[in-house]
């Protein structure tokens, strides 16, 4: 079985030597999966699931709010309803239950029911397990969470924690157990159909990729690609992704953040709903619901992250220890998991993002490879009110004064066993290459290793000599960017994901990157991922950073034609005002640039400098017309009504351009109309949206925007203020 050299390499690190063990992983026909009467306690759990359906028992299947516990309940759901099962369900609330198994709530819902079966959830949940028991109700708990220090006394405990540590079902996440719960019940009856969900659940859980977890992921891949559920076909189609070009990262960054949306901001019961029907209203329904908390949930997480890294940037200390600990007041505790991931990505490093309230502290932590989270968790557990979790995401709460001691001994823990793991702090490359042999060839056949993620990472490539040739900004809020750069003989586009405020790199660099296969307006092309540079060997001393000579008029509004004919060769930048002006969207390369007032954001005006690279500005003070939500909502309305009356299109951009504001601002903003008015917004692309007109006025009130949009205003007024008086 020829194989490329990078191939072998990197089957050679994961301890994969043989002929049969290559091909046992990179081809899911040839590896045999663990039965699932390997499980401990799997063959008890069959027996009473089948006995409750026969004897016509009430099934209450309790699961969690992340998507591992939605996937895990729909799985299950789904399942018995083949069967036969009377099957009802109920996923906690993440504010008023939080994680487990809540008693009070268990008590109001066991009438009726004969046999209480868990999902993602109910290692560590002895007082609800007893009650439950003393009521005359039997529990089955498939759960994959870290094991208490004693197990419930319950009918089965299927949890793969109670393997030995190298077995090869001791990976999955809590769909996973519930789909070898399933295996076990329909015997010789395919169950296939059920494999997209645990694909879901999964990726979304960052398991760790060996084994039968990547065996599983596989076969899942090939379900989501060729026949999808209704529901998640659905999500697939607004997000206009192909089913036939998905993969994992399909699901890392389109299907899991929008269910994980609605299980931090609201109640994640629908989300099982949407995985389990067949009918197109409900699912429409469901998929508008989630698009517009997927939309409130990145403004909650960009606030939160922005505030981290404010932090981080005023304490540099923070970043001396081995793990990094972040907080807040009140930071939104729905979206602080999602922070720590990003934190991760940004620093390498294990994170921990909590929030406070009342004197307590309760937030999520994500790790890396080589750091069991739980076990860290755990040496800390006499400063902790609670925690729990697995390996590389838990949660935990403390007493804020009790604050520095945790971030010390966590550290501490955090770093000796990446010690022990002998895991380097920057991963090395798997090898370097010519610019002009990162080729989509190259991608395609390196796709064998695939799917990528916990325990198998994506080739990382080393390309030198490098010059950045030119930059397009990308996404709703312009936080990514597109990347051309050169080495003299070839071009080539780089991705660069979140920039927010990097420096772009001057003269010669060398760029660490991933390569993928990609589809691009029905192309096929190489992608390139950047992931970091840093000056060339041989590079010179980066020049200097552009300076301006600047004519400071900001606490005047003098008329606009008094400035451009003092500046007739100027450029003039306005925006929301009736002049002879550009938008950010016009402006280009001049020698003196007029800026009318002041811009709405510092990534707004960094990218009109970088677009413009005058020589001199003029800043004047001229007032934002439209700075609040009703005028603001008022002009866009306009916008949309004649965006109706001409092509039915709304670019976000030009809207932002034209009323002054930031993209987000818009966003919200438009969500809000949506929600509030007659006028119905379908995204065609991230960046535009369909206008079309509906019977009669929403009914979907979301007050939660309006409260988003004057965050976002009050933001934006207080960047203006501070334009007016910042230091030039």
């Amino acid at each position: 079985m020829p194989l490329h050299p990078l191939i072998q390499a990197r089957l050679a690190r994961l301890g994969i030597v043989t002929e049969e063990a290559a091909r046992a992983f990179l081809h899911p026909e040839h590896y045999t999966p663990a039965p699932p009467d390997a499980l401990p306690d799997l063959p008890q759990a069959v027996a009473r699931v089948q006995q409750a359906i026969a004897r016509g028992e009430r099934i209450l299947i309790w699961g969690d709010f992340d998507v591992d516990g939605q996937t895990s309940t729909a799985l299950l759901v789904a399942a018995l309803r083949e069967l036969g099962a009377d099957v009802t369900y109920h996923i906690p609330d993440r504010f008023s239950e939080g994680h487990g198994v809540h008693l009070p709530t268990l008590q109001a819902k066991l009438d009726g029911v004969g046999l209480l079966l868990t999902c993602d959830t109910g290692i560590a949940a002895h007082e609800s397990i007893a009650y439950a028991a003393a009521q005359g109700v039997d529990t089955v708990v498939t759960d994959h969470h870290a094991l208490p220090p004693t197990l419930p006394q319950a009918a089965a405990l299927v949890n793969p924690m109670r393997l030995p540590e190298r077995h090869p079902m001791r990976h999955l996440p809590g769909v996973g157990v519930a789909y070898q719960l399933v295996r076990g019940l329909f015997h010789d009856r395919p169950s296939d159909h059920l494999l997209d969900l645990v694909a879901v659940g999964i990726v979304a859980d960052v398991m760790v990729l060996v084994d039968d977890t990547r065996y599983w992921l596989q076969r899942g891949l090939q379900i989501l690609r060729e026949r999808p559920r209704a529901g998640l076909k659905a999500i697939l189609e607004r997000a206009e992704v192909p089913p036939e070009t998905l993969d994992e990262a399909t699901i890392g960054f389109t299907i899991a953040p929008r269910l994980n949306a609605i299980g931090r901001l609201a109640h994640a019961a629908p989300a099982v709903e949407l995985l389990t029907t067949e009918d197109p209203a409900v699912i429409a329904e469901r998929v508008n619901e989630l698009e517009l908390l997927n939309q409130e949930r990145r403004f909650l997480t960009n606030a939160v992250y922005d505030a981290a890294v404010a932090q981080i940037e005023a304490d540099p200390a923070l970043l001396k220890y081995a793990a990094l600990v972040v907080h807040g007041a009140e930071w939104h505790t729905g979206v602080v998991g999602i922070v720590a991931s990003r934190l991760v990505e940004t620093y390498g490093r294990p994170a921990v993002v909590l929030s406070e309230r009342d004197g307590l502290l309760s937030g999520s932590a994500r790790s890396v490879a080589g750091c069991d989270l739980v076990a860290a968790l755990r040496a800390q557990a006499h400063l902790l009110s609670g925690y729990g979790g697995h390996t590389m995401a838990a949660g935990l709460r403390l007493p804020t004064e009790r604050l520095p001691d945790f971030q010390r001994g966590f550290s501490q823990a955090v770093h000796a066993m990446l010690q022990a793991a002998g895991v380097p702090e920057t991963p090395p490359v798997d090898g370097t290459l010519a610019l002009h042999e990162a080729t989509l060839a190259l991608a395609d056949e390196l796709n064998a290793l695939a799917p990528f993620g916990n325990g198998n990472p994506p080739l990382r490539f080393l390309t030198t000599g490098l010059t950045l040739v030119n930059e397009r900004q990308l996404g709703k809020t312009r936080d990514h960017l597109e990347i051309t750069v050169s080495d003299g003989h070839t071009e080539q586009r780089v991705k660069w994901w979140s920039v927010g405020d990097a420096p772009r790199p001057e003269g010669r660099f060398d760029l660490t990157y991933t390569l993928r296969a990609n589809v691009f307006r029905g192309k096929r092309e190489a992608l390139l991922e950047w992931i970091s540079a840093t000056p060339a060997a041989d590079a010179p001393a980066a020049p200097r950073l552009p300076t301006y000579r600047v004519i400071d008029r900001r606490q005047e509004a003098p008329p606009l034609a008094d400035a451009l004919a003092q500046h007739p060769d100027a450029l003039l930048w306005a925006e929301g005002i009736a002049a002879p002006a550009v938008s950010r969207l016009q402006l280009a390369p001049t020698t003196t640039l007029i800026v009318a007032g002041p811009p709405p954001s510092h990534r707004v005006w960094q990218a009109a400098l970088s677009a413009a690279r005058p020589e001199a500005l003029v800043l004047l003070g001229h007032a934002a017309p439209v700075d609040d939500a009703e005028g603001l909502l008022r002009q866009l309305m306009g916008m949309l009504k004649y965006a109706l009356a001409r092509d039915g299109r709304a670019p976000v951009d030009r809207l932002a351009a034209r009323v002054g504001h930031t993209e987000a601002t818009v966003h919200t903003a438009l969500a809000w109309i949506h929600a509030h008015t007659e006028l119905d917004l379908t995204p065609l692309t991230p960046e535009v949206y369909a206008v079309s007109r509906r019977a009669g006025r929403s009914s979907n009130a979301q007050p939660a925007l309006m409260r988003r949009l004057n965050a976002l205003l009050d933001e934006t007024r207080a960047y203006r203020r501070y334009w007016l008086r910042m230091p030039i």
